[in-house]
């Protein structure tokens, strides 16, 4: 379905740059959705699932500025989402040999069992995205990548 009928829209949009804003804004809000509606039964949002995420692949422990770097939809304030991560036992806060005024983050094994329980949501994104080809999400990756670049 088009984005004009999606939206219920009976006026031409401006020019082709107008409808791809609007449409790259519905499908963010749309994809948004689809995310929460899987991560909402496991008792997580995607933000807590991201710092998980970030965890899991860290070979060392972070900082929570470090980890908004890293982040995918950045957060102002980090420190509130290991803060809630912590108390449900899925990370560790510590303080930073290097720098008393940092706190260093790691994954606990209570976490990283957690997020291994959530591998469901590889699948469930390749289900969001079943009636596209391999080929048409590689050319939207450099079409996507592209757009940032500008």
């Amino acid at each position: 379905m088009g984005i004009e009928k999606e939206l219920n829209q009976t006026k031409p949009f401006r020019s082709e740059f107008q409808k791809a804003t609007i449409n790259l804004i519905y499908t963010h809000n749309w994809l948004s959705v689809q995310m929460k509606s899987f991560f909402k039964p496991h008792g997580i949002t995607m933000q807590q699932y991201n710092v998980l995420r970030i965890l899991k692949g860290a070979n060392k422990p972070l900082s929570t500025s470090c980890i908004r770097e890293r982040m995918i939809e950045k957060m102002a304030d980090t420190s509130r989402l290991v803060e809630r991560l912590s108390t449900k036992g899925w990370v560790k806060r510590e303080e930073s040999a290097e720098d008393k005024r940092m706190v260093d983050v790691t994954i606990t094994p209570e976490g990283m069992e957690y997020i291994l329980q959530l591998e469901g949501i590889d699948q469930h994104v390749e289900n969001i995205y079943s009636n596209l080809t391999s080929d048409e999400a590689t050319k939207l990756n450099r079409i996507l990548d592209k757009l940032r670049s500008t």
